[in-house]
């Protein structure tokens, strides 16, 4: 077995271990959009209230930003491969229990358990490529994980309408054999690591804290923003802010005063970790506002049918897929504060042009533009980012690292989706309306654009170069091969 950080790109365990962590990343990213076209036909099947159709979608986002914290500090003390292994394990089996639901409640319970094991294993994967592959490496396989990242979630509404047309359970069950290969892979190609000086045990206090936190925040922001699961959050929305609030301060304080704590203050002294994740919270925002606001006018405005409208992005996506690894090695080699610089603008660019589709434009010629100069962005700037924030945090914290950039950017896009609708004035009926739609629709992606320009300017702030993100006592280690 390869010890850890030595694993090259190219060689056959490299492809192993990509492959491993690919597969079990594909599952979680997959399932946070293929359920969503298969609620009619569950909800027709389980007789569904349509708060438990709700609760089918928030369940699962509501547990996986909760406890993704705690998925990626435990892999930094007990072993990375092994939560990982925990994570794709406890996929597969609440993916059956998904499956095998006779009611709707048991359904939901199922989703909040697989919410738990998603917050295992989305951290895992990104926390074993940085611990796995040698440093010059690390850069392109976070883009090639980065790219195929992008399109499952962008496949789900198809995939997912395909296999609920002959039975909704398919949707889950379709994870099972997935996750048993990705349990192969990763049994024979991943190797262990961990921090050597992490304590035993978990940091109780504030893994408690960290998950009331999360928790709360997110019900705060789905109820207030309306979406799956916001009509039923939303009386939940005064309390559950003030929770947030204290149990959010409470963490920080117990956070500086623990002896062993899951989110050591130092990482956030790096002044690169700080700037990239900012530069994170600015882009998913903007990313998932995009996605959110588009879909609606595609389908309200233009008359798309779900289906098709979900594709629209698509291009994007397979840009993402194609050049994402070439992004992260550059990024590597030369450095990403140009790219980092440089993608937010590009997409900002595209999101501007989106910003003025309305009622009659065809899609080659008013929509297409627009996503492939988004996509271009994006497959600039994504590999690199998250290649920054894991290099600047010291190698024996690079799960802990993941976990927060994770919430960090499920954070951004629960924000975007809560705040952009009251922001540009839409009211409860007006997703329904093309005219009262369009005017809010194109508020809501000037402003995702605007900030995409505020994170790209943030990046001159950042080094120059790669090796000089890096914690200092690692910033020899840090240097690509050859540099």
């Amino acid at each position: 077995m390869s010890e850890a950080g030595t694993v090259a790109y190219g060689t056959a365990r490299g492809r192993g271990l990509l492959a491993a962590v690919v597969l079990g990343g594909a599952i979680a990213f997959l399932d946070s959009t293929v359920v969503n076209v298969a609620l009619p036909s569950i909800g027709a099947d389980l007789d569904a209230s349509f708060a438990q159709l709700q609760w089918v979608v928030t369940g699962y986002t509501l547990t996986l930003a909760a406890f993704i914290l705690i998925g990626g500090s435990l892999g930094d003390r007990v072993g990375r491969r092994r939560v990982y292994v925990w994570g794709i394990a406890g996929f597969a089996v609440t993916s059956l229990l998904c499956a095998l639901a006779p009611t709707a409640d048991v359904l939901v319970a199922a989703r909040l358990l697989q919410g738990v094991a998603g917050a295992l294993l989305t951290p895992g994967s990104l926390a074993v490529i940085q611990a796995s592959f040698r440093p010059a490496d690390r850069g392109r396989a976070i883009g090639t994980w980065a790219g195929i990242g992008a399109i499952a979630p962008a496949l789900g509404p198809p995939l997912g309408g395909f296999l609920a047309e002959i039975d909704w359970r398919l949707v889950f069950l379709i994870n099972l054999p997935v996750a048993a290969l990705a349990l192969v892979l990763t049994a024979r190609y991943v190797p262990e690591s961990k921090d050597p000086d992490a304590a035993r045990g978990l940091d109780w206090p504030g893994a408690v804290l960290g998950v009331l936190a999360l928790g709360a925040l997110t019900v705060a922001l789905v109820g207030g923003g309306g979406g799956e699961g916001g009509d039923v959050l939303a009386g939940l929305v005064p309390a559950a802010a003030v929770l947030a609030v204290v149990t959010g301060a409470g963490f920080v304080w117990w956070q500086r005063r623990a002896s062993d704590p899951m989110v050591p203050p130092s990482l956030w002294a790096n002044r690169t970790f700080t700037i990239a994740n900012l530069l994170t919270l600015a882009v998913y925002a903007a990313l998932s506002g995009l996605f959110f606001f588009l879909v609606l006018q595609l389908q309200t405005s233009l008359g798309y049918r779900p289906v098709v409208a979900g594709l629209a992005a698509l291009p994007a996506s397979v840009l993402l897929l194609l050049f994402s690894s070439r992004a992260g090695d550059l990024a590597t080699r030369t450095g990403p504060r140009f790219l980092l610089l440089t993608g937010p603008l590009v997409a900002a660019a595209g999101v501007a042009l989106l910003a003025f589709v309305s009622p009659g434009d065809s899609y080659l010629l008013h929509v297409l533009p627009g996503v492939l100069l988004f996509g271009a962005g994006l497959s600039l700037l994504v590999a690199p980012l998250t290649t920054t924030v894991l290099a600047a945090a010291p190698d024996r914290l690079t799960g802990t690292a993941s976990g927060v950039n994770n919430a960090v950017s499920r954070a951004g896009g629960l924000l975007a989706v809560a705040a952009l609708p009251t922001l540009a004035g839409l009211g409860a009926q007006d997703y329904a309306d093309p005219v009262a739609l369009t005017e809010g629709y194109r508020l809501s992606m000037l402003v995702c654009a605007g900030l995409l320009v505020a994170g790209g300017l943030s990046a001159l702030a950042l080094p120059r170069r790669l090796a000089d993100c890096a914690p200092p006592a690692e910033r020899t280690s840090a240097e690509p091969a050859g540099a």
